[in-house]
């Protein structure tokens, strides 16, 4: 049973406590949306999920985020018909040459499909985006490993001369100072 209150004009009016609870259940819901982002990628099954990132650590020497994985995942297995098939594929051969990284076995996986899908993932990875063409889907900026692999030697791109986010620098003199007597 609602409980709704009309003013003297006969209109609907709205408690105080009506919109602080609307607000409140509204806030609760964005924040448990922003918080646990990996909910919406419910289209990719844990093991299949495990699968891929079993693969991804084969295929790539270094340090994966599950949640980028995640998504990668999620696309792929919308863009390929047989997605946990080839994932299974691609990790028996891995596994029949007893590799530890994909030098040990890129070779031996058969041109076409799954040779295209191997090359995929790794394109993945790097770009973080699932092609170049303008619809592609965009799975992380920030991880993708095209940045993280010279992180250590290259800087941010950044408008600030002196480092990311550091608009101002110190006035530095132009020459040496001069000698006192």
């Amino acid at each position: 049973m609602t409980r709704q209150s009309k003013d003297p004009n006969g209109t609907l009016m709205m408690s105080r406590r009506g919109i602080l609870l609307g607000g409140a259940t509204l806030f609760a819901g964005t924040l448990a949306a922003a918080l646990c982002p990996t909910l919406s990628l419910a289209a990719v099954d844990a093991g299949t999920q495990g699968q891929f990132m079993k693969l991804s650590n084969l295929l790539i020497q270094h340090q994966l985020s599950p949640v980028v994985g995640a998504r990668i995942a999620d696309t792929a297995s919308g863009e390929y018909k047989n997605f946990p098939q080839m994932l299974d594929a691609i990790i028996a051969i891995a596994e029949k040459k007893n590799a530890v990284q994909v030098e040990d076995f890129f070779a031996d996986i058969p041109d076409g499909e799954l040779k295209d899908f191997a090359h995929w993932v790794i394109s993945a990875w790097y770009s973080g985006c699932s092609s170049e063409k303008r619809n592609a889907t965009v799975f992380t900026y920030e991880e993708a490993l095209t940045f993280k692999t010279t992180s250590d030697v290259v800087t941010i791109p950044s408008y600030g001369i002196s480092g990311p986010n550091l608009w101002t620098r110190p006035n530095l003199p132009l020459s040496a100072p001069m000698p006192r007597f």
